[in-house]
């Protein structure tokens, strides 16, 4: 039995995908999935004629590999990752290298690494996106954990990985659970994109009133914009074109109005309250699908509570144009609150993250993937030291510049009753962000007053605790004098 470069365990729709990329790019691999007949359905069909070799035990597959060996997991994440590598572990020799590429917890990582590490065995925790195309034709990889292992992998990731105008969309992102950590990340923001979108379509179907053929057209026009240019933005005006065979409607008006979530948007909130950094629009995002789950309870609600009543007057024309305005400058904010926890992230954990080639590595493959990424690329290069991207001089001119636009469409929506979580939830980012002043002196008063948590004054420096019991006597005396 010849050896072969390259190992996957797991052959769901991700797994033999990649399988196919690696074999596509002139590596041999070795498959195993725990059930044979998985195997046997994807060496007679897709796996047939290629460089890809079987096996039904993952000693006969491990005796497969050369070494060191290469061992991607896309397997569910979580409890089934600790059982194959448990499995694994005994039959691995110092030096073999394990690969998750599943959207594993970078708490799970950071510990996997350490445990392997201590083993003598490295350990790669890498985030995949790109979907199923993306991890057949490119993917952006997002690996992190033993660098040691990444250097003998990076022959093979930059291969597979998505090729922009500036290289291979992957990058060694750090150590322990940074990969991960920057995956999930990457899925918050990828939350916040498509709220913003449905939001955006919500106000064009019920304000302007645009029937699927023509949410389609103006999807396609954004889509040819330097601003939205992006992959959500593509196949959005494709979904507005595609008619369901069995009724000749389109088909997006016959979906229900219910979002899943697999948890990576819900990781990436509790991590950003863990670190206190404000991520608004990704909450919002991921608040919008727990709402939409609660479908019963909105139809009966809608037959007793009621909004304002009233239809827009205005030239459909521009108001297009300003939500166009809208979403891009949302975008913009929602994107600014995912690199300002990246970077908080990085201080505490010591990823040492670059920012700016994350960035890059986002230009192409994954879901996220948009023209303006070269611009956030570009401004992390010029400042990688940039506390907001709403600061960068291109990105704060282009709020500045289209900010009424952003207000009015908000305003809109909310006087004919039309939710806009995210839209709403960026403009209040922006506002507070630029705010010098904020009513939280009152907040903090309030803390002292029923907890004594003291607060610090604008006036002279020092910690303070007032007696607030005492407000009408030393109102008094003060008359008095």
């Amino acid at each position: 039995m010849s050896q072969q470069s390259f190992g996957v365990i797991g052959l769901a729709v991700m797994g033999e995908n990649l399988a196919l990329n690696v074999e596509s790019k002139g590596f041999s691999v070795a498959v195993y999935n725990r059930s044979g007949e998985k195997t046997d359905a994807f060496m007679a069909t897709r796996a047939q004629g290629k460089n890809i070799q079987a096996a039904y035990s993952l000693q006969e597959f491990v005796a497969s590999l050369e070494r060191p060996r290469k061992i991607l997991i896309m397997v569910k994440a979580g409890a089934p990752v600790d059982a194959v590598i448990s499995q694994l572990k005994p039959i691995l020799e110092p030096g073999d290298a394990i690969i998750d590429g599943g959207n594993s917890l970078f708490d799970d990582t950071e510990r996997r690494t350490r445990e392997l590490e201590d083993a003598g065995l490295t350990y790669i925790g890498m985030g995949v996106s790109g979907g199923e195309e993306g991890a057949l034709y490119g993917p952006s990889l997002m690996p992190g954990g033993t660098e040691g292992a990444y250097h003998y992998l990076e022959p093979i990731f930059t291969k597979i990985a998505a090729q922009v105008d500036d290289g291979p969309c992957v990058t060694y992102i750090g150590r322990g659970g940074a990969g991960h950590y920057v995956k999930m990340v990457h899925n918050g923001i990828e939350y916040g994109d498509m709220q913003l979108i449905a939001e955006a379509y919500d106000i064009l179907r019920k304000v302007v009133g645009l029937n699927p053929q023509e949410l389609h057209e103006v999807f396609t026009q954004w889509n040819t914009t330097d601003e939205l240019n992006s992959f959500l933005i593509e196949i959005t005006a494709d979904i507005f074109k595609y008619i369901d065979p069995d009724t000749n409607q389109p088909l997006v008006d016959l979906i229900l109005d219910a979002a899943g979530q697999k948890g990576t948007g819900r990781w990436t909130v509790q991590s950003a309250l863990e670190l206190g950094v404000c991520i608004p629009t990704i909450i919002a995002a991921v608040n919008a699908r727990i709402m939409s789950s609660y479908k019963n309870e909105r139809v009966a609600a809608s037959q007793v509570l009621t909004g304002p009543v009233g239809e827009f007057n205005g030239d459909a024309k521009t108001f297009i144009n300003q939500i166009r305005d809208a979403l891009y400058c949302s975008k913009i904010c929602s994107y600014a609150q995912g690199m300002a926890l990246l970077s908080t992230a990085s201080q505490t954990y010591k990823y040492n993250l670059n920012l700016s080639e994350i960035a890059r590595i986002w230009k192409g493959g994954c879901i996220i993937r948009a023209g303006f990424l070269n611009k956030i690329k570009g401004a992390f290069q010029e400042n990688p030291l940039l506390p907001n991207l709403l600061l960068a001089p291109e990105f704060k001119q282009t709020i500045l510049d289209r900010q009424a636009a952003w207000r009015e469409v908000i305003a809109t929506a909310t006087k004919l009753g039309i939710p806009t979580p995210a839209f709403s939830a960026s403009l209040d980012y922006f506002d507070s962000y630029r705010s010098a002043n904020l009513p939280q002196n009152l907040t903090q008063a309030q803390r002292d007053y029923f907890g004594a948590h003291t607060y610090e004054r604008t006036d002279k420096p020092g910690t303070f605790h007032a007696d607030w019991t005492e407000i009408e006597s030393a109102s008094v005396a003060k008359l008095d004098t």
